[in-house]
């Protein structure tokens, strides 16, 4: 039966194979009981199943979702508030798998561990352009509410999704960028697959299992999605933060590293590709290893790997990646899974004890390979290190740990530099293309997804600045939901009750202020070689002395913090190592030498005050690359190499820390934040346990608390979130109450005029700014929406008569053009048609009239031929027929009767050759010439007519004036037309001769050319002579049939 559904009619079955289907004949002359049947279903179901209406009167035989909205959506809607009341309430709504309500403007989502049927194309289309109550509350409200505050009021805006590890925050922008690229509506179908497919690439580099989270991200996203004016998304722009680069050469039990190591080995090893790659198939590599031993068999058993590597691969197709540089990128993950497996010893000399080697040169020759570079410098790099002292060069060999720690220092900076350049390779091809939108006028929408709280069992350096960039965003949320709101209300004297809030200022004071900050101390520490973690601590002690910051007792090397999320313990071991970050220069030096073009640009390029790799990228020759920055120091060009020179690579105490890239990117963060307008979402996580539809009060309880949430619903009741100055206000909403010529002046009664003409309730004024509640500007918006509706209706039919009258006008002058053209091409072509016919009338004339002129001269002089034969010919050939035919006799006359022929056609032809050139001057003796030429053509008898004249054809040419005769017949014509004067009437251009009376000179030509073949017996002298006879005889009896044939 689903064959019927296929759109090709010609696979589609006819009707006939329908009726013979088994189902169609079991069903025949059944009509009335299958009817019964049916409406008993449906009843059954209207009782028993859900009662709600769609939109097509669809029979739902399962319990759905309900889309219909309500008051309790918003939890400033209820009556009484308080924890009790708000916890209650979300676990009702979570139960009904409603994970999203609203707070005022603020969206916050529960977890609900399992697949929704609420993020398909159709939901997309059902949150469009509709007002926040029309449908329940949804993540894809919050991006339609961004999407249409930045086009309505031209202005960046900012998504902040915030919340502890595992709450959801990844997913939520993955929905947002899903929610905006369908809102977008790019003209090019490929930007939108691009840009959906950034984020699952990217979270393969920088997402990671943890203990509390599956997929948790190891760094700070900021994605900037950009946009025309208009609305069309054009590009996107990824900024990353402060990448768990740690994590690549340990992680914690029960942890794993990056995604992207799993999901390469898995892939490799279904493709047959281990050994391409230097893989071993049976051992993992050390930094993927596990303390069970079960990875081989997770890589080999899991088909989540093999479909996440092929996935990856499809990202980099589509996103652009070259397979050239895909090649790249994996031959460098491989080597760093064989530089992790480099195993050091000591070995001892006479001179030194200290001194480490590599027994075991399998997995060194592998990385050297992948990495394009000799393996005796990569060893000589590991074990020995290059200083620079008072202008002399001291070669220092590497203990085995010391070694271990630069082999685990290139590793990451291998996987951070890698990492960094895939961002920016990303940004450089979704880009948004200049000729479309210049980089000024097009607006953005920012989307953070930044790692969540974290409180592990031993918490370590990365949490450390985990939870300092969550103490800022929450210190943000603060800010512009309580702080600036409340100050605006005594500044504009509004009597507006403040609400008490828990400020975290003070704890982000001892974290970042200068410089006795946690983080100023840490640096300062770190740049002392003989500092250890357990002075770091005491350093703490004695500088931070506030209400926030505590040393446990009987706990060494450990410190405590009062976060505003609840009190962490942090353990320093290795806190001044990760701080350090140390790069030693001959890594550097080493992996410049490289062959691999994309490896030479991770280590030529600079990197940010952020960390992160510079999109720029510096030139680099040969002759740099292969000395160290400390030698090439005083060459010309000090500033390019500085620029080149990584800030790690010298061998001073003033290199860069993390800590200092961790200020950097959060001072960054803040300032692309400030410019657009916030949406908040609130991420909580309803258990510890990762199970659906399993909801904890006490676990939900405490992150309601740090958030603010019973704060934030307070301030939403009562306070005023939007405050817009009157200039503002009036521009932009002044079409609700004057007409769209009018051009109000920006005053406080015009303001008031256009808030009464839209029957709003409960704003107030301020000394220069209108203050309205949450819920207010969404119905101005969309009252707003509705007259520039009507606008657009009104400029759609004008513009279409308009466009209409231009077309009848343009259509009408097309028309008198064809008109023209037309008449003009017309009549060309008649002119040509006229003179083709004049022409062949013309020709036609001719040769009739010439065939004519023959036929009459040939019927008129036929009989007196024989006139014209001389007398001594004929007696001659009298008395040859008498006398005797002996053979000498007929041999005799036969010779001399041919010479006697030639000779005289010989003289014919001289004679008409010297008449042609006398032609002109034979006009005044017609008779002379006349009676000469008659006497010629006697004496000159049958043989003089074979060469003078043969007969033309019907429809040749016309005969030329080349002769005597027509010389002298023309001529006297034009006498007797000039002796006549005014008695005869020229002739008209095309006119047709007739015969009449003057072409009497036919009858005076020689009666030679008429006398019949047959009086002459006497056979020609020569066969050529006797064969022009018979041709001309036969050519002229068929040109006398054809004219006889035309005259009848």
């Amino acid at each position: 039966m689903l064959r019927c559904l296929i759109k090709d009619f010609e696979a589609r079955p006819s009707v006939t194979h329908l009726l013979e289907h088994p189902f169609i004949k079991q069903a025949h002359g059944k009509d009335v009981a299958l009817r019964q049947q049916l409406a008993a279903l449906i009843r059954e179901q209207q009782e028993a199943g859900c009662k709600t209406r769609t939109k097509h009167e669809r029979i739902n035989t399962r319990k759905t979702l309900i889309i219909e909205s309500s008051l309790d959506d918003d939890l400033v809607n209820l009556e009484f508030l308080d924890e009790e009341i708000i916890i209650s309430h979300l676990q009702k709504r979570y139960d009904e798998l409603q994970v999203y309500t609203y707070v005022g403007d603020i969206l916050i989502a529960l977890n609900p561990f399992q697949n929704l049927s609420i993020y398909s194309p159709q939901f997309s289309k059902l949150y469009h352009g509709v007002k926040r109550t029309d449908n329940p509350p949804h993540i894809f409200a919050t991006a339609d509410a961004a999407y249409r505050s930045m086009v309505t009021f031209c202005k960046d805006q900012c998504i902040i999704i915030s919340g502890e590890s595992g709450a959801g925050k990844t997913e939520s922008a993955h929905l947002i960028v899903q929610h905006l690229t369908f809102l977008g509506k790019a003209n090019n179908r490929t930007l939108r697959e691009k840009i959906l497919q950034v984020n699952p690439l990217v979270e393969a580099f920088g997402n990671a299992c943890t203990a509390i989270n599956d997929n948790s991200s190891r760094f700070g996203k900021y994605l900037e999605m950009k946009f025309t004016s208009t609305g069309a998304v054009i590009g996107a722009k990824i900024s990353e933060y402060l990448l768990e680069k740690s994590r690549v050469i340990k992680h914690a039990a029960g942890e794993k590293n990056f995604h992207i190591f799993y999901y390469i080995y898995a892939g490799l090893y279904h493709q047959n590709k281990l050994n391409a790659y230097r893989l071993p198939d049976r051992t993992p590599p050390r930094y993927i290893d596990s303390q069970r031993r079960e990875v081989m068999q997770d890589i080999v058993s899991s088909k989540l790997y093999k479909e996440q590597f092929e996935a990856i691969q499809e990202c980099f197709r589509n996103i652009g990646f070259t397979e050239e540089e895909v090649n790249s990128v994996y031959r460098i993950l491989s080597a760093i899974l064989n530089t992790g497996s480099i195993e050091f010893a000591s070995i001892t000399s006479q001179h030194q004890t200290d001194k480490s080697e590599v027994p075991n040169s399998e997995a060194l020759e592998n990385a050297a390979s992948l990495l394009s570079i000799g393996p005796e410098e990569l060893q000589e790099a590991l074990t020995s290190q290059c200083v620079v002292t008072r202008g002399e060069t001291i070669i220092r060999t590497n203990t085995v740990d010391k070694a271990a720690d630069v082999r685990d220092a290139m590793s990451k900076a291998l996987y951070g530099r890698l990492f960094s350049w895939i961002v920016n390779r990303i940004n450089s091809l979704l880009q948004p293309d200049t000729n479309v939108c210049a980089a000024e006028s097009g607006m953005n929408v920012g989307i953070l997804d930044i790692f969540g709280f974290e409180n592990f069992k031993k918490n370590s350096f990365e949490q450390l600045c985990i939870n300092i960039a969550n103490e800022q965003i929450q210190f943000y949320f603060n800010q512009h939901i309580f702080a600036l709101e409340q100050m605006e209300y005594q500044s504009e004297g509004v009597d507006a009750s403040l609400v008490e809030y828990e400020d975290n200022r003070p704890i982000l004071d001892m974290f970042l202020q200068k410089p006795m900050g946690l983080l100023s101390l840490m640096d300062e520490e770190s740049r002392f070689p003989q500092a250890t973690d357990q002075t770091l601590v005491d350093k703490f002690q004695d500088n931070l002395r506030c209400k926030y910051f505590w040393i446990p007792k009987r706990v060494e090397l450990c410190f405590g913090i009062q976060h505003y999320a609840g009190k962490v313990l942090y353990n320093v071991n290795g806190f001044l190592e990760k701080n350090r970050d140390t790069l030693p220069a001959d890594i550097v030096v080493v992996l410049r030498t490289s062959e691999n073009k994309l490896l030479q640009q991770l280590f030529s390029s600079p990197l940010t005050k952020t960390g992160n790799l510079a999109t720029s990228r510096a030139r680099v020759t040969a002759a740099s690359r292969s000395l160290p920055p400390q030698l090439s120091s005083g060459r010309s060009k000090v500033d390019t190499m500085e620029m080149m020179r990584h800030p790690e690579e010298t061998t001073n105490m003033r290199r860069q820390t993390v800590a200092s890239y961790f200020r950097y990117s959060l001072m960054d963060l803040l300032s692309k934040m400030v410019v657009g307008q916030p949406h908040f979402v609130r991420c909580i996580k309803p258990n510890d346990d990762r199970q659906a539809l399993c909801f904890c009060k006490e676990r939900v309880m405490v992150q309601l608390r740090y958030t603010g949430i019973l704060e934030t619903v307070n301030i939403r009741r009562q306070g005023y979130s939007h405050r817009i100055p009157f200039e503002e206000f009036v521009n932009r909403y002044y079409y609700l109450a004057f007409r769209a010529h009018q051009m109000p002046e920006t005053s406080k009664a015009n303001a008031v005029a256009i808030l009464k003409r839209a029957k709003l309730d409960g704003w107030v004024l301020g000394t220069t700014k209108v203050f309205l509640r949450y819920y207010h500007v969404e119905q101005l918006n969309l009252l707003l929406r509705e007259v520039i509706a009507r606008v657009v209706v009104l400029q759609a039919y004008t513009k279409g008569w308009l466009g209409a009258r231009r077309y009848q006008k343009q259509r009408e002058k097309r028309t008198r053009g064809a008109i023209v053209i037309q008449s003009a091409w017309r009549g060309f072509v008649a002119r040509q048609n006229l003179k083709q016919i004049k022409k062949e009338r013309e020709e036609a004339a001719v040769c009739i009239q010439s065939a004519y002129r023959g036929h009459r001269v040939r019927r008129d002089h036929g009989p007196k031929r024989h006139i014209c034969h001389p007398e001594p010919a004929g007696k001659t050939t009298k008395e040859g027929h008498k006398g005797s035919d002996s053979p000498e006799t007929k041999e005799g006359r036969h010779i001399h009767t041919g010479n006697v022929g030639l000779d005289s056609l010989n003289r014919q032809v001289k004679d008409i050759k010297r008449d042609k050139g006398r032609a002109e001057d034979s006009a005044g003796k017609p008779s002379r010439e006349t009676a000469r030429l008659r006497d010629m053509q006697c004496k000159q008898g049958p043989v003089m007519k074979l060469q003078q004249r043969t007969p033309r054809r019907r429809g040749q040419h016309p005969k030329l004036l080349n002769s005597p005769e027509d010389s002298l017949y023309y001529n006297q014509l034009n006498r007797t037309l000039d002796y006549q004067g005014s008695k005869r009437k020229p002739r008209k251009l095309g006119q047709i001769k007739v015969l009449d009376g003057e072409d009497e000179y036919y009858k005076l030509l020689s009666t030679v050319e008429s006398i019949p073949e047959e009086e002459y017996p006497i056979a020609p002298s020569h066969p050529f002579q006797w064969a022009s006879r018979q041709s001309e005889l036969s050519l002229t009896t068929m040109s006398a049939g054809k004219t006889d044939a035309a005259d009848m």
